[in-house]
């Protein structure tokens, strides 16, 4: 088991722009993940399981509603905090900081945001404590990046609605305890409702086989006329813009995320340039691999700058879904090419579980299709420019 000997890198000195309590959090989310993830993340993500181990230090590390208030169980962060916990997380492994940001933007945000106080009281504390864990059902088997044609629909039979419908790719599916899905009623107008494991009707088959986001549990949820109480109708938000208001707040968390896969990959291979002999010296004092470290931490850096101001922007409640998407595109897009250029730097090395390179790409790829693909990013982007729908 090798030690992780992390170094992050800051090449402009964003530290600079940090508060004391924004670096005390991310500090204290980097030294758990270096003595609680690193050494065991390889063996899950090669048995392709979940270490429910981590839950309870997810939870203390603010890993879980960071940004919730503290009344309701959260730590009453910043958005720049979550930023950074984020970052630290899939530093880590992507499918762990996958669990994390949905337990808190789809499942935790949707409850604070659009729920009543009950639904706050009753749900938000123990997911926050990691006592329960959530899910988000949104996407379904034909619609991904088109959700508003979704068929997952309730019907209302007078003391109790009727959910019938499916979901796929869910993360966090086959241990939730609770489910936050999106359907629509017979006037075919979106909901959120809060699906709790046991009742009747509900299952949640774990999806086998993947190559990527491998200790991260993925599934579907089927609704075979499950009865779902009335009080769990999420009543402060309906249409399509509800659930894609939890996506803002998951896709700025994975901004910050793939920077910290990024950061990982380089700092591999920085390390590796300095240890690797070829032709009697170290292949870092060669113009072509300068050339890719060079290029590396440039895209880091303008990826901590994209989002440090993104995260101002969002504390002031002024960040748009289009900056958002434009920020979740252009980090992923980097921390899946700075991914592959250091693989290269590694050579064979470089596709071993000795490394952490080869399973953060592996993870990249679902990353940079998952909460809106790099495509349909790039068509938001298009369309706020130009003021041109290209989807339809």
């Amino acid at each position: 088991m090798k030690p992780d000997l992390f170094q992050s890198p800051d090449y402009y000195l964003l530290d600079d722009l940090l508060t004391e309590e924004h670096k005390l959090v991310r500090d204290s989310a980097r030294a758990w993940v270096k003595k609680e993830v690193s050494p065991i993340i390889e063996e899950y993500a090669q048995k392709a399981e979940f270490p429910h181990q981590i839950v309870k230090g997810l939870a203390e590390i603010g890993g879980f509603g960071p940004y919730i208030p503290v009344e309701y169980g959260g730590a009453g962060l910043d958005q720049i905090s979550y930023g950074l916990i984020m970052q630290e997380i899939e530093r880590g492994d992507s499918g762990v900081r996958s669990t994390s940001s949905v337990q808190s933007s789809l499942v935790m945000y949707p409850i604070w945001k659009y729920g009543n106080e009950e639904q706050r009281m009753k749900y938000l504390p123990k997911l926050a404590t990691g006592e329960w864990i959530g899910c988000f059902g949104l996407t379904e088997p034909d619609h991904g990046s088109n959700p508003g044609g979704m068929i997952t629909n309730f019907k209302d039979m007078g003391d109790h609605y009727l959910l019938n419908g499916a979901k796929m790719w869910i993360s966090n599916a086959p241990f939730a305890q609770i489910a936050v899905v999106w359907a629509k009623n017979e006037e075919g107008r979106i909901h959120g409702l809060i699906v709790e494991r046991g009742m009747e009707g509900f299952t949640t088959p774990e999806t086998h086989n993947k190559w990527s986001l491998r200790a991260s549990a993925t599934g579907e949820l089927i609704f075979d006329n499950v009865k779902v109480p009335k009080e769990n109708l999420l009543p402060n938000k309906s249409g399509l813009g509800a659930p894609l208001g939890c996506l803002d707040s998951a896709r700025y968390g994975i901004a910050w995320g793939a920077i910290g896969a990024a950061m990982d990959c380089y700092d591999t291979a920085l390390r590796y340039s300095k240890e690797r002999i070829q032709f009697d010296k170290p292949i870092g004092a060669t113009q072509l691999q300068q050339k890719k470290l060079a290029e590396m931490i440039t895209e880091i850096t303008k990826a901590q700058l994209l989002t440090w101001r993104l995260g101002v922007l969002r504390n002031e409640g002024r960040a748009t879904s289009a900056q958002i998407s434009m920020a979740k595109r252009n980090n992923v897009n980097m921390a899946i090419e700075i991914a592959r250029e250091a693989r290269q730097m590694l050579g064979g090395m470089g596709i071993t579980g000795e490394y952490s390179i080869m399973r953060h790409m592996m993870n990249l790829e679902s990353v940079i299709t998952y909460e809106g693909t790099h495509d349909i990013h790039l068509l938001i982007t298009g369309m706020d420019v130009t003021g041109f729908s290209a989807f339809k």
